[in-house]
């Protein structure tokens, strides 16, 4: 049994990773300020901390909580707000990051587990699906913010040992993601479908992203938790899918009349992310287990339930 804390474990795939931390046993601390995530995502078995990852107060927990591991998933995760607020991105992004990694590399830290990206850390592919070794080029500030992250966790490793785990993650989807951001494009469609109201496609829809369901996500956690050294994996599933083919599968699902809607393409939006989990197999011995289509209807059937509520 490890003590783990999670930062994010209020919000979409934080308390998801939470809960099968619980489950697995482990002893779980959550830290969030509920900007975006939820009270009630919260498994009732970890201890919370409602607390933004930038605050001085966040020493004072590490140092008396002596966490064995980090899961950092806390982030401004909006693509599009990192492009009108850099400076923002950079404070939640590196500075909460450097906020946690200086006050646990003085209390005993050994391991972190990062969320990084797959979507925005490759830019526009060379080729597909663009493995590990891909050049790194993101388009966003917030890629740039991932990428930047990836290299501190490199610096506390090299100069503190702290070992860590970054996956870059394909664009998740499922249950409790939030529908009122501007992230999360299932969500969004899928609760503006179930409501009748009308759903607006950015651009052409031609761009493509790489849909991984949110229990693949967390298994690919899990088996990242046992891993031993540091490395980073692509946590995708070499599909391609682009935003109006999205577009119809949701409404297939929902067995919805609604018709497309397109506006102006949004900046610093990537036209192709499609991503290799092949090191993640070969090394983790993780692969995707639920297709696109058996996620929607996952996610669809939640967003439905809870309507009903």
């Amino acid at each position: 049994m490890k003590k783990i804390l999670v930062t994010g474990g209020a919000g979409f795939i934080g308390s998801h990773i939470t809960d099968a931390l619980i489950s697995a046993g482990h002893s779980v601390h959550v830290v969030d300020d509920l900007s975006g995530g939820s009270r009630a995502n919260i498994n009732s078995a970890a201890t919370f901390h409602e607390m933004d990852i930038r605050s001085d107060d966040i020493a004072g927990v590490i140092d008396q909580e002596r966490f064995e591991v980090l899961v950092h998933h806390a982030a401004q995760m909006d693509v599009r707000r990192s492009v009108a607020d850099p400076r923002f991105d950079s404070d939640v992004n590196i500075g909460g990051l450097l906020n946690l990694m200086e006050a646990g590399r003085s209390a005993g830290l050994q391991k972190v587990l990062f969320a990084s990206t797959g979507g925005a850390i490759y830019g526009e592919p060379d080729y597909a699906p663009q493995d590990e070794n891909h050049r790194l080029q993101p388009l966003s500030p917030y890629g740039i913010a991932k990428l930047c992250s990836e290299k501190y966790l490199e610096y506390y490793r090299h100069t503190y040992g702290i070992e860590y785990v970054a996956l870059r993650y394909g664009n998740v989807y499922g249950p409790r993601q939030n529908p009122h951001g501007e992230a999360g494009v299932v969500a969004i469609f899928s609760e503006r479908m179930l409501s009748g109201d009308s759903v607006f496609i950015n651009g052409t829809g031609d761009q493509t992203r790489d849909y991984v369901y949110v229990q693949d996500v967390v298994q690919a956690n899990l088996l990242a938790l046992e891993h031993s050294g540091s490395d980073v994996f692509n946590v995708g599933t070499s599909v391609e899918t682009s935003v109006n083919e999205l577009f119809s599968m949701i409404r297939e699902v929902i067995d919805s009349s609604i018709s497309e809607n397109h506006r102006e393409g949004q900046p610093g939006e990537q036209q192709r992310s499609v991503l290799s989990y092949a090191k993640a197999s070969d090394v983790l011995g993780w692969n995707p287990s639920i297709d696109v289509v058996s996620g929607l209807r996952n996610t669809v059937d939640w967003f439905r339930n809870r309507d009903a509520e």
